[in-house]
């Protein structure tokens, strides 16, 4: 499920994604079979493809994201379909452009960003499951490419200041022009997420990666610590969830026992926190099976409300919930599923989204009427709606950063 006002009415609408049935965890191209728009209230607006009953899985990233590519102040829905490049009208589901893809496996996931230095982010980088990245304009000709452990979705961001963005690819930053600039040391296996953020409160970013371990570097490529405590660093998030303590903390999620390693063991994961240094406040002691949950942040489900740790898919009969930075749940949403997240009404709250292959659940901290009419101001379109992955990584404190 991806968010965006498709329409411009000034309330977010649902976009379902359902991939081909090729969709794979890892090998087969991704590719998508069919996009369907509703509506909060569950009219559907529109449907480009057909949807099967063979559709693939979860597991991986699908290629499609919502966003204004063009800046014409309309969203469009970009995608994969049919061994293509689509952008697509985000109103009506009417087809726009079509482009060949730089490559037969450029379809793993879609990323937006700023490599031309241009008003706003015009660019889009496509990569496969684990080893190389096409970046194109907003015209789709190829920028550059690169090859290496590019891990699950690369984050772009400006980190210095200059007007084009950064791209940490896995362990490698790359500048603008796809040139690594630093790599991070003593990690294995592959990045599973990435934030960028303000975390020791000095006025400049911070990476924070999660892969084997959960480490910290600053933008100029200095280790400044790793957090050591966690077997499998599988999600990790930036937030001010303890905002009595300095800077701010990293949540994580260890993935402790994979039920997949054909030892016939249980999964089991645990939710865990860390302080600006890495020093860990807390850290979940589980007495349920489950080893499949997302963690992130989510902001402003009240007014005045901390950073809470929003963590769904977790199995074993615990429900989505959110978490303050004590481990308490703030919020427990008695259905099984998915979530996505944000500002669907532009009253300043976030609310919640929880789904499965049969029902979407809105929830808020505060009641709404959705047969009020809306406002017809579009909402603005944040940049986890148009870089949204499986595996949320994300920025916070952006726009603060400085080039000295």
């Amino acid at each position: 499920m991806l968010l965006g006002d498709l329409n411009g009415d000034g309330r977010a609408e649902l976009l379902l994604v359902q991939p081909d049935d090729r969709q794979d965890v890892r090998y087969i191209p991704h590719q998508v079979q069919c996009l369907t728009a509703y509506d909060l209230t569950g009219k559907m607006l529109w449907q480009q493809g057909k949807p099967s009953l063979e559709a693939g899985s979860q597991g991986s990233d699908y290629p499609a994201q919502i966003y204004d590519i063009d800046g014409d102040g309309r969203l469009e829905v970009l995608c994969v379909m049919n061994d293509r490049f689509h952008i697509i009208d985000g109103s009506t589901g009417e087809i726009k452009e079509v482009h060949d893809l730089p490559d037969p496996h450029a379809h793993d996931c879609i990323i937006i960003a700023n490599l031309s230095g241009g008003e706003y982010a015009s660019d889009i980088i496509l990569k496969d499951r684990y080893h190389r990245m096409w970046a194109l304009n907003q015209h789709f000709e190829l920028l550059w490419t690169h090859e290496g452990n590019v891990g699950h979705f690369p984050w772009a961001s400006d980190l210095n200041g200059d007007g084009f963005d950064e791209v940490m690819a896995g362990y490698d930053l790359l500048d603008h022009q796809g040139q690594v600039l630093w790599s991070c040391r003593g990690l294995e296996d592959h990045a599973d997420c990435i934030w960028i953020g303000d975390v020791d409160g000095d006025g400049i970013p911070e990476l924070v990666i999660g892969g084997s371990v959960t480490v910290m570097y600053d933008r100029d490529g200095r280790e400044r610590w790793r957090y050591e405590g966690s077997i499998e660093s599988q999600h990790i998030a930036l937030g001010r969830f303890r905002p009595e303590l300095p800077g701010l903390q990293v949540a994580g999620l260890d993935r402790m026992v994979r039920e997949d390693d054909g030892k016939g063991l249980k999964g089991k994961d645990a939710l865990f926190l860390v302080d600006n240094e890495g020093n860990e406040l807390w850290k979940e002691e589980r007495t349920t099976s489950g080893w499949l949950t997302i963690a992130e942040t989510l902001s402003n489900w009240r007014p005045g409300a901390p950073d809470y740790i929003l963590a769904y898919r977790r199995g074993g009969g615990v429900y989505p919930a959110l978490y303050d930075g004590y481990q308490n749940i703030v919020a427990e949403f008695p259905h099984e599923g998915y979530a996505v997240h944000g500002d669907l009404l532009g009253l300043g709250t976030e609310q919640v989204v929880i789904y499965d292959d049969e029902l979407a659940v809105i929830y808020s901290s505060e009641e709404a009427d959705l047969s009020a009419s809306p406002s017809g101001v579009p909402l603005p379109h944040p940049k986890r709606w148009y870089n949204s992955t499986l595996y949320p990584g994300g920025e916070i404190n952006a726009g603060l950063f400085s080039s000295t």
